[in-house]
């Protein structure tokens, strides 16, 4: 009877060992492509945030070219751009009424 119990214990102490070393197998092995695109694309994303960094991040993943992912910008977010640009320096009312007459020049 204390031969069959030893063995049992025995037993039981070999299988968790072999569950350990097979969990520390486990965090060796290599990432997935899908884990290494996440941490690329997670990298490229630095900088972009909102709707902007859902978009890149979606299009990433999807292993869409980043500029296929970043939409053009229109002609008033051009010319809001550069207005602001230009706009550098200037505050309160003087910064609106050059915005307002920059965004309104044709």
């Amino acid at each position: 009877m204390k031969q069959s119990t030893m063995t049992l214990i025995a037993g039981a102490l070999l299988a968790l060992a072999s569950v350990g070393a097979h969990a520390a197998d486990e965090a060796k092995k290599e990432p997935t492509a899908q884990q290494q695109r996440m941490k690329s694309c997670n990298a490229d994303a630095k900088g972009k945030k909102g709707d902007e960094r859902k978009a890149f991040m979606s299009s990433c993943l999807k292993g869409e070219s980043a500029a296929a992912s970043a939409p053009a910008m229109t002609d008033q977010q051009t010319k809001m751009k550069t207005c602001n640009a230009d706009a550098k320096g200037k505050t309160g009312d003087a910064r609106k009424a050059f915005m307002k007459e920059c965004l309104s020049a044709k």
